[in-house]
């Protein structure tokens, strides 16, 4: 039922119907009765509608940024990606039942003019574990449109791998000294770079690694970027790199965002003059390095891979090192 309340600059509408509460305020009574009117037929009606019907897409974003994001390793990122994706072409405003196939193609056309086809296929991953958990958990669609388009081809891996000359550069670059512990931000960068050649760790998980977690020969991963723990392996080196940061901060390790991470690695990479490598591709580095020790099965469970085929794509030797090998 509505009602309606005068006030000193108009009359306020309040509806109430069932769990529906609403209210407006207007100039004069008449447009407050025509549109509470109109209003209550408008919300009795969506009552015989289906929730596809009823929740545009725009909703399924946020609901699922509110709801379905707590579990993720970094919930805060998982929204900020979703917001990014809310911010491009895409009918945010339509009932989420009448996204069809042609407005994902549309919008995956649009995107692959500004962005590379790795970044779209994870713009359509996202999209579409959000039309998943609405049509599973909620029930709002029957079908999901983005497994029905063509996805664009996967681009290449990166198959990057650092040389001696560039990791010793770069830790000259980073100030590093074997024989002093950090005194500064880079140089707590500079032990994480080491670190990261040792034993394959993300940058993530590198800023995320705290005292209370590491032991004598492993270091434990609450929370890793697939969603589970893991167990990390450390050899007497990466230990001593470890126990160098001991009175830095008392409850990290390195006492690093990811953030700062990324951006002071890639500055002081720069002012190395070194180029063509990212922070993740220590991460190759290290496969590369350990597969000269560990079987492929070892080298899974040390990097967290539950398929073998990705050490294919993190070991990457040079055919001359393969060549070393059949001849020893």
């Amino acid at each position: 039922m509505a009602s309606i309340v005068k006030y000193e600059n108009g009359y306020r509408v309040h509806i109430k119907i069932k769990e529906h509460r609403e209210s407006k305020t207007f100039r004069t009574k008449r447009e407050a009765q025509e549109w509470a009117a109109f209003r209550e037929t408008e919300i009795r009606n969506q009552k015989k509608l289906l929730p596809g019907e009823i929740h545009t897409l725009r909703d399924a974003f946020r609901k699922y940024a509110n709801e379905m994001t707590k579990g993720k390793s970094n919930p805060r990122w998982e929204q900020l990606r979703v917001a990014n994706l809310e911010s491009q072409n895409l009918p945010m405003d339509l009932p989420i039942c009448e996204i069809n196939t042609n407005h994902i193609s549309t919008f995956r056309d649009h995107r692959l003019k500004t962005v590379s086809a790795g970044t779209v296929l994870r713009d359509l991953s996202l999209l579409s574990s959000i039309f998943e958990v609405a049509r599973i958990d909620w029930c709002w669609i029957i079908n999901n449109p983005v497994k029905d388009i063509r996805k664009p081809p996967s681009p290449k891996h990166r198959d990057r791998v650092l040389t001696i000359w560039e990791i010793k550069a770069m830790l000259r670059s980073l100030k590093y000294n074997y024989k002093k512990r950090p005194q500064a931000a880079i140089h707590s960068i500079a032990h994480c770079f080491l670190l990261a050649l040792r034993t394959g760790m993300r940058a993530g998980e590198l800023c995320s690694l705290t005292w209370n977690n590491v032991h004598e020969n492993y270091a434990y991963l609450p929370m890793t970027k697939n969603g589970k723990p893991r167990v990390v392996p450390l050899s007497k080196k990466a230990k001593k790199i470890i126990d160098k940061m001991k009175g830095w901060d008392d409850e990290s390790v390195f006492g690093l965002k990811k953030q700062t991470l990324d951006t002071m690695f890639r500055r002081y990479r720069d002012y190395a003059g070194l180029s063509g490598f990212t922070w993740h591709d220590t991460r190759h580095t290290a496969a590369t390095m350990l597969s000269k020790k560990l079987n492929v099965l070892d080298l899974c469970k040390m990097f967290g891979w539950t398929d073998p085929r990705m050490a294919m794509i993190y070991y990457n030797p040079h055919a001359s090192t393969i060549a070393d090998l059949l001849n020893t």
